[in-house]
This record gives structure tokens, sequence and C-alpha cells, in this order.
């Protein structure tokens, strides 16, 4: 798919934040979806949203989605 950048969401650490990697490189720790969302919207996703972050399968969500 052109313009794809791999992105994969760590499992929570002890603190409840999870690491935000896109092609490779680590953005930051994200402590809520707003906050994923955020990190994506500045690599360069401008227009995804909340709901897109929950709905896409192009995000390898790793350990549990819920807490």
């Amino acid at each position: 798919m052109s313009g794809y950048l791999p992105i994969v969401i760590y499992p929570p650490d002890e603190s409840g934040g999870r690491r935000v990697r896109v092609d490779g490189e680590i953005l930051g720790m994200a402590h809520s979806l707003r906050n994923v969302t955020e990190f994506l919207r500045r690599a360069g996703m401008d227009g995804i949203t909340e709901e897109d972050v929950i709905l896409s399968g192009m995000i390898d969500w790793r350990g549990e989605l819920a807490g």
C-alpha cells in the first residue's frame, strides 16, 4: 500500500503507558487513545481521528487493548 508506515503500539508498561513506534522510530509514550492519535498526527497522518486509530487494521496493537 502506498504511503503505509508500519505502526506498532506496545503493551502497557508498569505505569500504563504504551510505546508508539512508526516506521521504526519510537515517537513517545502514550497514556491514552488521544496521545496515540496525536503522535500519529505528528508523524504525518493529519486527518486521523481516535475512531480511525481504533478501527485501523494497519496498527499492530500488542497486548490488551482495554484495561
